[in-house]
C-alpha cells in the first residue's frame, strides 16, 4: 500500500492531501530514509513523521486493507518525542 494512503487509513493523518504534503516537504521518513507518497509500506517498516510540535515514530504490523478501513491497528508506537523551537526534528 501507498505511504500516504496507509497514513491515512491507519489514522495517523487525517486526510490523503496533507500526508501527501507532509511528505513532500520531507517530514516523512521511512526506515530512516526520506520517502516518497509512492513508498509501498510493508510490515515491520519503521516511519518516523515530524509533526510540529512532535516526532512520532511507529512500527508497522501486519495489515490488511480491508481491516484498514473497518478501524484495525496497523502500528505499534515505538516513540512520541516533543520538539522545541530551537531543535529540528532530524
Amino acid at each position: 500500500m501507498r505511504l500516504d494512503r496507509f497514513l491515512k487509513l491507519a489514522r495517523i493523518i487525517k486526510r490523503r492531501s496533507l500526508a501527501r504534503q507532509m511528505i513532500d516537504i520531507g517530514a516523512v521518513r521511512v526506515n530512516a530514509a526520506v520517502a516518497k507518497a509512492s513508498k509501498e509500506v510493508k510490515e515491520g517498516d519503521l516511519i518516523e513523521i515530524a509533526f510540529p510540535g512532535k516526532v512520532l515514530s511507529v512500527k508497522v504490523l501486519p495489515y490488511t486493507e480491508p481491516n484498514l478501513k473497518r478501524g484495525a491497528i496497523a502500528y505499534e508506537i515505538l516513540e512520541e518525542r516533543p520538539v522545541t523551537g530551537e531543535r529540528r526534528p532530524w
